[in-house]
């Protein structure tokens, strides 16, 4: 995507240097546009934990990245497999919730098993991790496609009137190398000429939806309209809201979606006012290995201090501000689980299809 202009990747490797991955540091957006880089399997370890990288496709290929710095830069007397496995097992740690990080992880492991020398190894490293980021890119792009003949038809039972989109998170091309997933339908719609507005849910307590969507739509001239998590029940019962689309960090099966938390209640609120409520996603996000989303999938919680603290820019530039007693309990959990009951559909790269296993089973029969 553009940023003033200038065409991104979240995501890239240096062309002069093979040590060196490039890409955008998300905690200062949208005050700062900083690239960093990651010149070990410590940094990008690091930038996923702490969330430098955010966004389920994009913490996959961060990981996969990782593997090949710590591979390309090995030197320590433990065996190389034991090590392989070892930091691919800590990596997976970073981000429970997101299948993408333990797809990746596994897909690098899984190639360098054929490969005996240490120079080898760091070619297919990097070219799984290159393969990927190629991958996420390819299918943001054709989710997006798919999802533009929703925002088609939407627009044409509207006679030509503006479609207002209501999103919760950051789903956009940051957290997803280029496109996004359910900013992808929207920003080929707007190219195409078809009139979108899109409701952007600030998102607590990170904020993704203040500072990365709604800075990610301006850049691509995208209207939109920033509003508390708490405003879209307000907004579907005015019947201001058309579509709800957000992303998914992982889909079950039977269609249950895993993703940032407030998300179960949009879904509750489009069902009771009879507004499709979608989940965009690549095919990288589905676990096929578990049917029950409440019991099974690992909720992140995360640290007390992003709840007590809010991020911002103070009289003296970026800076922390406590917005409660700081002696108070808290608990920071870090995506909700919305069943499949909720889900109209999801769009995928292959196609849209009911949230369900008969669903997914055909657009994706290789699985089953």
């Amino acid at each position: 995507m553009l940023v003033n202009g200038k065409h991104y990747n979240t995501i890239w490797i240096d062309e002069n240097d093979p040590g060196t991955i490039h890409t955008i540091d998300q905690r200062k957006l949208p005050f700062k546009f900083e690239i960093i880089q990651l010149k070990s399997f410590d940094d990008a370890y690091n930038a996923i934990k702490n969330m430098v990288v955010r966004g389920a496709p994009l913490i996959g290929v961060t990981a996969a990245y990782g593997m090949y710095l710590a591979i390309y830069k090995y030197n320590c007397k433990e065996h190389i497999d034991f090590y392989i496995q070892s930091i691919s097992n800590k990596l997976k740690s970073a981000r429970p919730t997101a299948v993408n990080l333990e797809f990746a992880v596994n897909k690098v492991v899984e190639k360098l098993k054929s490969e005996t020398k240490i120079g080898k190894k760091v070619k297919v490293a990097l070219q799984t991790a290159n393969n990927l980021k190629n991958k996420e890119v390819e299918n943001s792009k054709k989710i997006g496609l798919n999802g533009l003949t929703l925002m088609k038809e939407i627009s044409k039972k509207k006679n030509g009137k503006t479609i207002n989109i209501l999103t919760h998170c950051n789903a956009g091309w940051l957290a997803c190398i280029d496109y996004g997933t359910a900013t992808a339908p929207i920003y080929l719609a707007h190219d195409k000429g078809i009139k979108v507005h899109v409701w952007v849910d600030e998102t607590r307590p990170r904020n993704q939806g203040a500072r990365l969507t709604a800075w990610e739509l301006n850049q691509h001239k995208v209207p939109c309209t920033l509003i508390t998590d708490n405003t879209g029940g307000l907004l579907m019962q005015k019947g201001l809201v058309d579509i709800v689309i957000v992303g998914s960090d992982r889909i079950l099966i039977n269609g249950d979606v895993a993703n940032k938390i407030g998300t179960y209640l949009k879904a509750l609120a489009a069902k009771d006012n009879g507004i499709p409520f979608y989940a965009a996603l690549p095919s990288t996000s589905i676990d096929w290995n578990i049917s029950d989303g409440v019991k099974e999938i690992p909720i992140e919680e995360r640290s007390e201090n992003e709840v007590k603290y809010m991020e911002g820019i103070g009289k003296y530039g970026f800076d922390n501000f406590l917005i409660t007693d700081k002696n108070i309990k808290i608990k920071n959990y870090g995506f909700d689980i919305t069943p499949s009951r909720l889900v109209t559909g999801l769009i995928t790269e292959r196609g849209i299809c009911e949230a369900n296993k008969k669903g997914i089973e055909k657009l994706f029969p290789e699985y089953f």
